[in-house]
């Protein structure tokens, strides 16, 4: 026999699916666009001539090339690993409120998400072009110094197995708490709670981000792998473990580039 509340949760579930659908379709066109214009860039071969300066001169032009790089190449990055958290909060809001499509809220949330890592892209591309003017990146972003891009690897490689890693990436891998005890209602209120998690987020991947400027800030082989890394970390089961086993081949491989000179 078929209770009254078996009967609400038959459609409730049915459009639970059907939310889940349009929010995972929403989010595989904005990282699909990104991944396909920071595939274009980093094959087009004429990038550097085109887009960078050879010398430590930058003008307004190249800052915003630059910085328009870095926020797409966050969006393709840092998007697919935030959508276990987006879907989880979609479900909750309507949830919550079962007479209102989720879809504005979420994309508040999402909004605020790519706002941290925009803010980041900024901090990126002027880090760019001050390393870039003490000459210890190439014009396409990559370590011209044994000494820093091996610090590179080593200081990220020690980064995953600190504590402020293991409480942001904890938050990234089970954010039920953060949305029971930080929620907010309304629009506004999803906009701040997609920029808690991004400082989150950025808290445990800034070092791996910084990475960039090891093989080169348009490396799309890099910049996969990176990715594939945060992914993991984050929704993997054993997520936790493989982060820290890179770490330490980070660090191994960070000393073998400073003691060769490679």
């Amino acid at each position: 026999m078929t209770s009254a509340r078996d009967t609400h949760a038959a459609p409730l579930e049915s459009v639970l699916a059907q939310d889940r659908t349009v929010v995972l379709g929403g989010l595989a066109g904005v990282s699909g666009l990104a991944w396909a214009y920071s595939i274009s860039e980093a094959t087009g071969m004429h990038w550097t001539e085109t887009h960078l300066p050879h010398a430590g001169a930058w003008d307004t032009r190249v800052f915003a090339v630059v910085f328009i790089m870095w926020s797409v190449m966050m969006v393709a990055m840092m998007v697919p690993s935030a959508s276990p958290v987006v879907l989880a909060y979609a479900a909750l809001h309507r949830k919550q409120d079962t007479g209102q499509r989720p879809l504005g809220a979420v994309t508040a949330f999402v909004v605020g998400y790519v706002v941290v890592w925009t803010m980041f892209s900024a901090a990126a591309t002027v880090a760019q072009w001050s390393l870039h003017r003490a000459a210890l990146i190439s014009a396409v972003g990559a370590s011209t110094s044994a000494p820093f891009g091996g610090g590179l690897l080593v200081v990220a490689g020690v980064f995953q197995w600190t504590s402020l890693k293991s409480a942001c990436l904890t938050h990234c891998r089970s954010p039920f708490l953060f949305f029971i005890t930080s929620w907010r209602e309304g629009t506004a209120g999803a906009f701040k709670m997609g920029l808690e998690h991004g400082v989150f987020c950025l808290g445990c991947c800034w070092a791996l981000m910084g990475l960039m400027f090891f093989a080169g800030v348009m490396n799309i082989y890099w910049l996969a792998g990176l990715s594939i890394l945060v992914l993991v970390e984050k929704a993997v089961p054993s997520g936790v473990r493989l982060g820290k086993l890179a770490g330490a081949v980070m660090i191994g491989w960070g000393i073998y580039v400073v003691s060769h000179g490679v």
